[in-house]
């Protein structure tokens, strides 16, 4: 049953996810983090920067107060240029989906959503609690991306396993 906890869990999870991406991202060499990896956003940073946007989408349709990053779609992967711009505001972000799932209760996850989807096409109205699984859906499928990319950079891939979520996250 999607709730109001699974919220909270996966918001933990995003906040870990990312803490072990910021280091890494400030680490590496700028050409590096931005050389084209053949993924279907290209590079490592332009991957996070279509994550981080695709989050700020998600909470304004939760939350009509936050306004999107861009209207047009094809600016997402260019929000940040360099690895300490995204992290920095990848902390903010973060703590405004913390913020946002710990103050879910239940009866806010009926009823739909509307969405005007970044890439074009029909608006479309979704289940709330379809939309806050997308949302974490979302993010773990692109950071998969990103961990593979690391990983043929010869990098340290962080660890992604849910088991392994610290209590503390």
């Amino acid at each position: 049953m999607i709730n109001a906890g699974y919220a909270r869990i996966m918001a933990r999870y995003n906040s870990w996810q990312n803490d072990q991406l910021i280091p890494l991202f400030l680490d590496m060499p700028q050409a590096d983090l931005t050389k084209d990896r053949g993924a279907f956003f290209g590079s490592i940073l332009s991957t996070a920067n279509h994550i981080l946007a695709a989050d700020m989408l998600w909470l304004s349709r939760f939350d009509p107060s936050m306004a999107p990053p861009f209207e047009s779609f094809d600016k997402w992967t260019k929000l940040h240029k360099d690895g300490r711009n995204w992290a920095a505001d990848r902390q903010r972000v973060d703590g405004k989906i913390s913020e946002w799932a710990h103050s879910l209760r239940e009866v806010d996850l009926l009823g739909d959503l509307h969405c005007v989807p970044a890439g074009g096409g029909a608006a479309y109205n979704l289940p709330k609690g379809q939309g806050m699984l997308q949302l974490f859906n979302h993010q773990t499928h692109h950071r998969g991306q990103i961990h593979a990319m690391l990983t043929a950079a010869g990098q340290s891939a962080p660890v992604t396993d849910i088991a392994f979520l610290p209590e503390t996250a």
